[in-house]
């Protein structure tokens, strides 16, 4: 079973939750060493200082911050420890949000919030209340000495609690040429709509695959086989090229382009070639039409 990175209650108004905090994320990607390449052996770094020239023990290390040209503020560890905060055994809920309120460039790292001893039907209580009522959860907790903005949001049968930036860590898109409000033509938002539309379908996850990951592995495993070749898979479609000299031919031709693409309809059934030759034998007689046939066939 998982090891809880954080222990503690989930707190808000009169109401605590015994909670247990576990890491929702995992790094699929391959780590490297570096080598020196004639022989291979590892490439050890040394800290030298710029003005002596020669190496200097971690012993003999500070932390500075530059509050001008070549000038800085040396801090020790007891100014770190000033300013970390108390272990907290609490995530405190600040408020309710509606569940789309949150811009997403405000989310970071995700976490699952699981139950602690005896909170099995609190946890399902608030889990279930808060998505009937489409909401998230704003939240405050310390981790590793440091406090942290965090959502709380229902996904499946958990809680997961995903740590947010601060207001003052998002750049605003000023000075970036992007554009405000344009005068756009009733055809260009038509066509726009139908090539959207056409793209639409449900967020299924695990049908994107790192298609670099699986690549690198399949260098590496080859490398371990004498004269082995890599299966490389091909990243993905590729932008088109050249200038957009028009958008309404460029939106006309991803459209006509999407028509010709394969589809999982089932396909037409096939029709039987026509009969030849006279329709004597078994006869099917209709009331009102018999009369008629035997005169065509006369």
């Amino acid at each position: 079973m998982a090891r809880p990175i954080w222990t503690g209650a989930l707190s808000f108004g009169l109401v605590n939750i015994p909670m247990r905090l576990f890491s929702a994320v995992k790094d699929e990607r391959p780590h490297f060493h570096l080598l020196h390449a004639p022989d291979e052996a590892p490439v050890r770094y040394e800290r030298i200082c710029a003005r002596e020239k020669k190496p200097i023990p971690w012993s003999e290390i500070v932390k500075g911050y530059e509050v001008s040209k070549g000038a800085h503020a040396v801090l020790t560890p007891e100014d770190f420890k000033r300013a970390a905060l108390d272990r907290s055994d609490t995530i405190d809920i600040l408020a309710f949000v509606g569940a789309g309120a949150i811009d997403g460039r405000y989310f970071e790292t995700p976490y699952y919030l699981g139950p602690g001893k005896g909170g099995d039907r609190a946890y399902a209580l608030l889990r279930e209340t808060m998505r009937k009522a489409d909401k998230v959860a704003v939240a405050q907790i310390v981790l590793r000495q440091a406090q942290h903005l965090a959502a709380v949001a229902p996904v499946g049968d958990a809680l997961v609690l995903t740590t947010l930036r601060f207001a003052a860590s998002v750049a605003e898109p000023r000075d970036l040429g992007i554009p405000g409000h344009l005068t756009l033509q009733k055809n260009e938002l038509g066509l726009a709509a139908k090539l959207i539309d056409g793209f639409s379908g449900s967020w299924k996850p695990e049908q994107y695959k790192d298609r670099y990951t699986e690549n690198l592995l399949a260098i590496i495993k080859a490398k371990t086989k004498a004269g082995a070749e890599p299966k490389l898979k091909d990243l993905g479609p590729t932008a088109p090229s050249g200038e957009i000299s028009d958008l309404m031919e460029r939106l006309r031709a991803s459209l006509d382009g999407g028509r010709s693409r394969p589809t999982a309809a089932a396909p037409a059934p096939k029709r039987r070639p026509p009969t030849r030759g006279p329709r004597r034998e078994n006869p099917v007689k209709r009331r009102g039409t018999g009369a008629h046939r035997r005169s065509r066939a006369a």
